[in-house]
């Protein structure tokens, strides 16, 4: 039975003391930076002379990472893999060196469908910073989905991706029609981990789902082989033009997250962020799949930049950091 973790203590108002101290840190340190002159402060290339607090918007939300704390919540027995500990105070501390402090927890594999270390950290930072994706076993009581619901929880995840699950797309096809049976009447997100070739046979099924359909990870594409410089077109790569109609249709939204999770060298993440963006900037979210598992220790500052550099080029740095997360995870309910 899934536990729904431990209830909130008086110790956790410090997580909103650290959230207050940042938002007031943020504004001193703008205010502080625009008065230094200019030898004070540090050199920068031309196109960054901003820093990341400043070029992001004030209310950013970070729509993919995880909590992990594997000494309160024990791991699944078939997990891949054991990561170090990651809290919500680390969390909440990693996000504001990044200046972002709202966030979706997502449910790793290794934790498999015991949500309670996610349900703790939405219990933690309560449902004006934080939103929740899930995974569960159907069948599954409306009672407890409501519960959830009322933490924050606001979609459900499959992978396939990160478990390696044996299964056809007509299997999964079915499957997601009958999470989808379960979560409509929350309005809930049906997220997918999925490579993006699969697109291509489910794109019929996602049409027709009814509710809010979410990829990890730019949609997870593979760079075709045998190709160069000058041949770089994210329409070569297999499912992307399933995507692109996809997000065409509306219901489909799309991760920019995790470029050390997808098979492609910059140059051609470059042309898929582009093209999308220029499809459908409003169907676009950025994450920073923090702690990064797996790959922990990495930095994910130039990916935080690269992405803004993609939406401040075409316009849309409002849609992709804040709007379109409050949006998609209904932050405003």
């Amino acid at each position: 039975m899934v536990q729904l973790g431990r209830p909130f203590t008086p110790a956790m108002s410090l997580l909103q003391n650290m959230l207050v101290l940042f938002t007031l840190s943020r504004q001193l340190h703008t205010s502080q930076a625009a008065r230094l002159p200019d030898r004070q402060l540090p050199p920068r290339p031309t196109r960054h002379q901003r820093t990341l607090a400043e070029r992001l918007p004030e209310d950013t939300w970070d729509s993919h990472m995880h909590v992990i704390d594997p000494a309160r919540f024990p791991l699944s027995p078939d997990a891949a893999y054991v990561p170090q500990r990651h809290d919500l105070f680390d969390a909440v501390s990693f996000e504001s060196s990044v200046s972002m402090k709202n966030i979706v927890m997502v449910q790793p594999s290794i934790y498999a469908t015991d949500n309670s270390a996610l349900l703790d950290g939405l219990k933690g930072l309560g449902p004006g910073r934080s939103r929740g994706v899930v995974q569960f076993d159907l069948p599954i009581v409306s009672s407890k989905l409501q519960a959830w619901h009322a933490l924050g929880v606001r979609g459900v995840r499959l992978n396939v991706q990160s478990t390696g699950a044996a299964v056809t797309v007509t299997e999964f096809a079915a499957l997601m029609r009958q999470y989808v049976v379960a979560i409509k009447p929350f309005g809930w997100v049906l997220q997918a981990y999925i490579p993006m070739y699969l697109l291509d046979p489910l794109a019929p099924t996602i049409r027709e789902l009814g509710v809010d359909f979410v990829v990890d990870h730019f949609g997870q594409p593979a760079q075709p082989l045998n190709t160069t410089m000058s041949t770089i077109d994210p329409y070569t790569i297999q499912g992307f033009g399933s995507l692109i109609s996809l997000l065409e249709g509306g219901n489909t939204w799309v991760k920019f997250s995790a470029p050390y999770r997808v098979n492609l060298t910059a140059d051609w993440l470059d042309a898929v962020a582009k093209e999308v963006l220029n499809v459908r900037s409003d169907r676009v979210v950025f994450a920073t799949d923090w702690p990064h598992t797996r790959f922990e220790g990495l930095d994910i500052r130039p990916f935080i930049e690269r992405c803004l550099d993609w939406a401040e080029e075409a316009n849309c740095v409002e849609e992709v950091f804040s709007t379109n997360a409050k949006s998609l995870w209904r932050v405003e309910e």
